[in-house]
């Protein structure tokens, strides 16, 4: 496995960024034989999510998930446009588009968008597409983009998480933008409750209801004792920030089965609550490598059968970790304990 990068520095949060050029060559490329691949991984939600105290302050803190969204560009040369299947994956069309008309490409395409990741679940699961569409069309010419130039991408298409970053970041999703880098954290294990259903991203943001300034003020804190927790390692204060997180943004909006969840995360000594914020998860966070990891998911997984709905097992990426694999991988729907 490839070792994640770690950044010791941040960025500013309420630092604006400017647009970042994509230069094309002089001549229209020409694309490498044969389809190119491209992934991006989803995130189990959020480990903190909500506003600063400034101007477009809104920000999330992605919790990077080992499950991918998968992409295969097919180039057509001498035909125009740009195909997509499935057709409901009109997103991801767009910023191919976009990738082929920053290239300088005159060819189109077709693109194959997979994965398992599920849709409007709060797993990121059109974020990675738009990531890995990028990744996929610029493979299929030979680029490989940054991560800022990947924003200007999805810039203006929808709200995003910060999926093109390999580590947790903080970032503002509504301008699609980084805010500060935090680094990585040890694998950990999420039990969650599925409360069922799917939400619309762009219409959750569209109507999420105003935060105080009160509540942002203890954003601020929280961001800041999550930088410094990641920064050392700090497993219990992640999870004590992730519970404060879902507890707030439970005031704002009723989740089924907050109370139970809760309950069982203290009764198997767990980190702690991570929630979906626009999603439909909810999840009780553990230690990957705890001994006892088994019979605690075990445990939760039976005090969530009177809820109903689904429960499933995930495992955040960490330390030691290969990110972005280079090719489609293959995963199973659950992970198995």
């Amino acid at each position: 496995m490839v070792p994640a990068p770690t950044y010791s520095g941040r960025t500013d949060p309420a630092a604006a960024t400017g647009p970042v050029p994509v230069p094309g060559p002089a001549t229209a490329p020409v694309p490498v034989p044969g389809p190119a691949a491209g992934s991006a991984f989803g995130t189990f939600g959020e480990l903190l999510q909500g506003a600063l105290p400034h101007p477009q302050g809104d920000f999330l803190v992605t919790f990077p998930l080992a499950r991918w969204a998968t992409v295969v560009y097919h180039p057509r040369p001498g035909r125009p446009g740009v195909q997509v299947r499935p057709a409901h994956k009109g997103k991801s069309r767009r910023v191919a588009e976009a990738v082929l008309a920053a290239l300088g490409a005159t060819d189109g395409g077709l693109l194959d968008v997979a994965g398992d990741l599920p849709e409007g679940k709060g797993l990121a699961s059109s974020s990675a597409d738009l990531v890995a569409t990028v990744r996929a069309v610029g493979a299929a010419y030979g680029r490989e983009f940054t991560p800022a130039e990947t924003e200007t991408f999805l810039r203006g298409i929808e709200p995003a998480d910060g999926v093109m970053y390999d580590e947790i970041v903080a970032f503002h999703h509504r301008e699609v933008r980084l805010g500060r880098r935090l680094g990585v954290l040890p694998p950990l294990a999420v039990v969650a409750h599925d409360e069922g259903g799917q939400v619309d991203t762009v219409a959750h943001n569209r109507g999420a209801r105003s935060i105080d300034a009160a509540a942002r003020a203890e954003y601020a804190l929280l961001l800041d004792r999550l930088t410094a927790a990641v920064a050392r390692g700090d497993l219990q204060e992640v999870g004590a920030v992730a519970t404060r997180s879902a507890e707030m943004n439970a005031l704002r909006r009723r989740r089924a089965g907050f109370a139970e969840l809760r309950a069982l995360c203290r009764e198997v000594d767990g980190l702690g609550l991570v929630l979906a914020h626009s999603g439909t998860m909810l999840g009780v966070l553990l230690e990957a490598h705890d001994p006892a990891l088994a019979g605690k998911t075990e445990h939760v997984r039976a005090g969530c059968a009177a809820l109903g709905g689904e429960v499933s097992v995930h495992r955040s990426l960490g330390a030691g970790d290969s990110w972005s694999p280079q090719t489609a991988p293959v995963h199973p729907i659950e992970l198995e304990i």
